[in-house]
């Protein structure tokens, strides 16, 4: 019994499933007889490139052809001895296995040189075409450039970027592309009904995502379920060949995340696995749903180009979600779920990765900085941002000095929720107060950026706004000339304001204080 893929293969342009864009083409020169001599068919495996070089062999050589139509009548001679592969005039060369200049010589140069024993045109379909070496690629040009009247050729590669620029430019070029799931689900369907078998829309909707844009490679899997099924594929007999994954659990995972609900999310994680549903599956899928989601949240317009579509029902779905989702979500859950899909194989645990994503997608707003550990109090993390208008600047009645005497609280305050953002901060250099923003000027730029971090910058101002009880936004900029010599830092001991400031350390403890900013900060005395 031939395979499915052979049985049921395209025999004119109402059966290829989809390229519509490049039927219609094809159709219109046919009805009109502006054909091309040379045709460059390009785009993925197993997408209907050689099938559709087959049709449009079939239709230019048909006998009985309706006028004004484009379909081969598949009942004339013509059409018969191309269906059944034994028309003399309709030469397909496999170019991996026949990629010298000698082959060329003898199979297409010589044999173009004659005219056609009896189809209208004699038709070369040269297969997986950039595999041809470049002797063989020069032998073909002069006759691809000037070809006999009677000639054409039909080129396909599935790596197009390895055909010459001569070549390419000599032929019309077609760009096929992957079939989406419900083109893929009506050639199923028209399968099935063909061969007296019932199955579930979901079923068939599973296979095609499986297939991933390759119609042969569903029609493989329909069969491959097929031999080991009844009359009626059940979906247990489904997952014996293809791995189980429900993308309604996937969505309800992801509605979990964006409500934060880390216990949920796992419990329904351990639950599907418990239901054998297959971890690198789920992360595939899981992956392919946020990039969609992604997609959605910058241009709704990139989907039908960038993206294979899922089905209806799945859809409709995932347009719900992005109501809920925004782009900076969607980036972050892609960069924790392929993280965790490359740990998968070295955990001691088959599902620990997956946890810790969950648990560090649902907990990253509580976090502050990047060294707070999690009994860190997290009161300045979640400081949530100030509404004012961007770029307004409100007058407040504070004096540079008064910032510069209570500069100390700042610190100690800080240094409560976060030691290590205390210690940048006693590097910098409060400078102007303008309006109600505060310049901050540090020597180094990680020192400047790490301040400039939204949550940081929150976590500041709402020290700021506790200390002086007014509304200060900070500036951070950088000065390499800044003076930040130890005797010069801000003490994080306990601040008494009305206490006068201590006197500078005698010599031979700077000593000492260079030490602890070292053991600090890192680094060595150079000079």
């Amino acid at each position: 019994m031939p395979t499915l893929y052979r049985k049921y293969r395209p025999q004119n342009f109402t059966e290829v499933v989809g390229q519509n864009h490049i039927k219609i083409t094809l159709e219109q020169e046919i009805k009109t007889g502006q054909l091309a001599h040379a045709y460059l068919f390009c785009g993925p495996r197993a997408v209907g490139k050689t099938t559709l070089a087959r049709v449009l062999a079939k239709a230019v050589n048909c006998e009985q052809r309706a006028g004004g139509a484009a379909d081969p009548c598949n009942a004339c001679s013509s059409c018969k001895e191309i269906t059944e592969g034994r028309a003399l005039d309709i030469m397909e060369i496999d170019a991996a296995s026949n990629t010298g200049v000698d082959n060329v010589r003898d199979n297409v140069i010589a044999s173009a040189r004659v005219a056609p024993a009896k189809a209208k045109y004699k038709i070369f379909i040269i297969d997986e075409v950039h595999m041809l070496s470049i002797s063989a690629f020069n032998a073909l040009l002069k006759l691809i450039e000037e070809p006999p009247a009677a000639v054409i050729f039909i080129l396909c590669t599935t790596e197009v970027h390895k055909v010459p620029a001569t070549i390419i430019s000599r032929c019309q070029r077609f760009d096929f592309k992957r079939i989406s799931v419900t083109d893929a689900v009506k050639k199923l369907s028209y399968i099935i009904q063909a061969e007296g078998i019932k199955a579930e829309r979901g079923i068939l909707e599973t296979i095609a995502r499986h297939a991933d844009g390759h119609m042969r490679d569903a029609e493989s899997l329909l069969g491959q379920i097929i031999a080991i099924s009844g009359a009626e594929i059940t979906q247990a007999e489904a997952e014996l060949v293809i791995p189980r994954s429900d993308l309604n659990e996937i969505i309800n995972l992801l509605g979990l995340l964006i409500k934060k609900d880390a216990a949920g999310a796992i419990r329904l994680l351990n639950q599907a696995m418990d239901n054998g549903l297959d971890l690198k599956t789920l992360i595939k899928n899981t992956i392919e749903i946020l990039r969609k989601l992604l997609l959605i949240k910058i241009n709704s317009g990139l989907l039908d180009k960038l993206s294979l579509e899922m089905g209806e029902a799945v859809e409709l779905k995932i347009s719900q979600l992005a109501g809920d989702l925004t782009a900076e979500q969607a980036l972050k859950f892609l960069e924790k779920f392929i993280k965790a899909g490359a740990e998968l194989r070295t955990d001691f645990i088959s599902q620990l990765s997956l946890e810790m994503a969950i648990v560090e997608i649902c907990l990253a707003p509580a976090a502050f900085g990047h060294s707070v550990s999690p009994r860190t109090p997290s009161v300045l993390s979640a400081a949530k941002p100030q509404t004012a208008t961007p770029g307004a600047v409100q007058n407040i009645n504070i004096t540079n000095e008064q910032i510069m005497e209570k500069w100390n609280e700042v610190l100690a305050k800080v240094k409560q929720y976060n030691h290590s953002l205390s210690f940048i901060l006693r590097v910098c250099q409060p400078r102007n107060l303008t309006g109600n923003q505060l310049c901050l000027a540090f020597k180094y730029k990680f020192h400047k950026d790490r301040v400039s971090e939204a949550a940081i910058k929150n976590a500041i101002e709402k020290v700021l706004r506790e200390v002086y009880g007014a509304q200060i936004a900070i500036e951070a900029v950088v000065d390499e000339n800044l003076d930040v010599a130890p005797n010069k830092l801000v003490s994080d001991e306990p601040v008494d304001l009305k206490k006068p400031a201590p006197p500078e350390p005698p010599p031979g403890e700077q000593g000492n204080m260079i030490d602890n900013l070292l053991k600090t900060f890192g680094g060595k005395v150079v000079g």
